[in-house]
């Protein structure tokens, strides 16, 4: 289970970009909360807490008590929205959580035993990550931190699946819900000469038109 988050929130009336931008020079961050049914509410964070709790990685995939007007809420980060060249928030969107409804979250991939990996230490490969996260359908009450995927049998030319990652009781992989042609490779152990000959690939030629002659820029 994940640790236990708290954030602060205030209802808010005031919306729109000047509203916004007051909030931020205040240290307070626009939010939103919706879903199970209720209407959407506007809120404002403090940035301090936010952006504290933010330097968790298991703060993105946390259930979160919600602290408002004197009552507190299970919630989910659903969506982040930072400035892109400024190093702070600009919005948040939280989502309710009920109990008794299962919920779909990206949760992080955390590979064990690289540098030990039989196809890495006995036979001089390199491990490949094809993702980082992978999305899960579960309840609140079983949804873990992070997903561990244990390479130490993995030898070279061999790759893991969705399907080879075993995952907590309860807890789903949304991609092979949809079926087996889903089941798609995560990590693989291949020859750094192989991965060398892939940067080194030329570049595909200029393109031609029908008659023969090369693409001009008019």
């Amino acid at each position: 289970m994940s640790a236990n988050y708290k954030l602060d929130a205030e209802m808010r009336d005031d919306t729109g970009k000047g509203a916004s931008r007051r909030l931020r020079r205040a240290h307070k961050i626009p939010a939103v909360l919706y879903g199970a049914g209720r209407p959407a509410w506007s809120l404002t964070l403090p940035e301090n807490q936010l952006m504290r709790n933010l330097q968790d990685e298991a703060f993105y995939a946390a259930i979160i008590d919600l602290s408002l007007e004197g009552k507190t809420q299970k919630v989910f980060l659903r969506d982040l929205q930072r400035h892109p060249a400024k190093p702070f928030v600009l919005h948040v969107d939280l989502q309710r959580v009920r109990d008794d409804v299962e919920m779909t979250v990206m949760l992080p991939l955390h590979y064990i035993n690289e540098e030990t990996a039989y196809g890495v230490k006995m036979e001089g490969g390199q491990v490949i990550r094809n993702t980082v996260d992978i999305e899960v359908t579960c309840l609140p009450g079983v949804l873990p931190e992070y997903i561990e995927v244990d390479l130490a049998d993995l030898k070279l030319g061999e790759s893991l699946h969705l399907s080879s990652i075993k995952l907590p009781e309860g807890v789903v992989s949304t991609e092979l819900s949809h079926g087996e042609d889903h089941d798609q490779a995560i990590v693989s152990i291949i020859s750094p000469k192989a991965e060398k000959i892939a940067t080194d690939a030329p570049e595909e030629p200029e393109t031609e038109d029908a008659d023969g002659t090369e693409d001009e820029a008019e």
